[in-house]
């Protein structure tokens, strides 16, 4: 009587060695997203300071001007607009969604201020 003891097969293990070439693609990307991150950020720090300085201005100045108050409606929509078409045109796409998402919740504060001016 023979006692054999069944071994599964060693099983094989697939090293992948990333070529020169994907490195630098991923370098690339990663310079392209950090660089799209800071524009898209950069849009949105001009976007809040521009629309609260254009909102006080145009509602606490010493003559209140409409046209003041439209350019801050404006601008509080425009301003997420421009970030999201920064975003989704260098391939970021969740980022560009939020920021249609904001644009889209801008616009009911713009409608309100267009009404208060």
């Amino acid at each position: 009587m023979t006692l054999e003891i069944g071994r599964a097969p060693l099983s094989r293990i697939d090293v992948t060695v990333k070529s020169e070439q994907e490195i630098r693609d991923e370098r690339r990307a990663a310079a392209l997203r950090t660089e799209v991150a800071l524009k898209v950020t950069l849009v949105t720090l001009a976007w809040l300071v521009s629309t609260s300085l254009l909102l006080g201005w145009g509602l606490t100045g010493q003559q209140r001007q409409p046209g003041v108050i439209l350019l801050a409606a404006l601008v509080a929509v425009v301003g997420p607009f421009v970030g999201a078409v920064i975003a989704t045109r260098h391939g970021q796409f969740r980022l560009g969604g939020f920021y249609v998402v904001l644009t889209l919740i801008m616009v009911l504060p713009a409608l309100s201020m267009v009404r208060a001016g």
